[in-house]
């Protein structure tokens, strides 16, 4: 048997293919993938700007049932062949000194970026991304069981909202009452929206741009107390006024490529604040960076990348909890043989479209 799957084989090309069905032994399994999310750093590996060896399988937000399961792998996971899943995007090596310590997503046992989606097809047995009908766990994959009412492509949403737990109220430790500034209203915009209002926040403010309006208005909806036109109103005043000239005390970037929304969060962010950086830039650099704005402020920078167990469970337990209308977020269930305009889509490269949460299906 063998599995179709979209390889990316360089830079802006895809192509489908068949690739045979892995062996599965004790401590592994087979997914049958339902739909995997379409992510923003899809597009940046999509262009090229990420560091990965082609070719690639791309797609880390799979979600499936387990088709194939080993003995050992079914007792680890507590899973059994025909539940539904969640798997993690990282797959840690378990042993390397930031493993041992719990902090997995900096894990560097492998000496590489060991992830869904970032993997050649060409290191055995290929299957490594969720642009396929068929993904291989390796042994030291994480899954979370979820719901089978709850529709697949609603439940890949478990990696951007899982990233605005991490992100948004955990890594800064955002606390009830906090003024929580979101750079960005795309997924994990949105996402840290729905994250800081369940952790309490008092003020949740979002930016945006002026062709982002169909977003903010989510934001509002979502429970953002301010969702701003950064074209049209000045973010800083705004601020100013929410806080009584306090400024925020967490500002978060999840912009992609815009540099000046890491200047941006250094100015937002109140004296003792926090501001985390997860927009990722590419190459590159902030022009104008004033180091002294840190100094002074003694802010607390934090670089935000992956997505842990616990804030991957919130994730889960939220969506079938139905408390949010993540169909709204949803905008886009396509074919598989559709990912390059998936990408696109996102991308914001096909006009007369706006996209929000994508799911490829099989």
């Amino acid at each position: 048997m063998t599995s179709r799957a979209i390889v990316q084989t360089a830079p802006r090309t895809l192509e489908l293919r068949e690739l045979p069905l892995p062996e599965i032994g004790p401590d592994d399994a087979l997914l049958q993938v339902e739909a995997c999310g379409v992510c923003g750093s899809d597009y940046e590996q999509y262009e090229g700007a990420l560091p990965v060896r082609f070719p690639v399988i791309p797609g880390h937000e799979p979600v499936g049932r387990i088709a194939e399961i080993g003995d050992e792998a079914a007792r680890r996971w507590r899973v059994q062949k025909g539940d539904r899943v969640c798997v993690e995007t990282l797959i840690p090596c378990g042993f390397c000194p930031n493993c041992v310590r719990g902090a997995y997503t900096l894990c560097f046992g492998h000496r590489r970026m060991n992830a869904y989606g970032y993997l050649s097809v060409d290191l055995p047995p290929g299957l490594w991304g969720g642009y396929a009908d068929y993904l291989y766990l390796d042994p030291h994959a994480l899954v979370h069981k979820i719901d089978d009412s709850i529709p697949p492509e609603i439940a890949t949403f478990f990696n951007p909202l899982g990233a605005g737990f991490r992100w948004a109220v955990e890594m800064p430790g955002l606390s009830v009452g906090d003024t929580i500034v979101i750079l960005g209203p795309g997924q994990r915009g949105l996402a840290s929206v729905i994250a800081a209002r369940e952790a309490g926040a008092g003020c949740i403010i979002v930016t945006g741009l002026a062709a982002d309006e169909r977003k903010l208005e989510l934001a509002r909806e979502l429970g953002a107390h301010h969702a701003v036109n950064i074209e049209k109103d000045d973010i800083t005043n705004l601020v100013r006024e929410a806080t009584d000239g306090r400024m925020a005390d967490v500002v978060i970037d999840v912009t992609s490529y815009s540099v000046e929304a890491v200047k941006q969060a250094i100015n937002l962010a109140r004296r003792g604040g926090k501001a985390v950086l997860a927009g990722t830039k590419g190459p590159k650099p902030v022009p104008d960076f004033l180091s002294d704005q840190v100094v002074f402020k003694e802010l607390t920078i934090i670089g935000a990348l992956g997505v842990d167990y616990p804030n991957y469970e919130r994730a889960v337990r939220l969506i079938e909890s139905r408390k949010y209308p993540f169909e709204r977020l949803h905008t886009h269930t396509l074919p598989l043989t559709d990912a390059e305009r998936a990408i696109r889509l996102l991308a914001r490269q096909e006009p007369g479209e706006e996209a929000i949460h994508i799911a490829l299906v099989p």
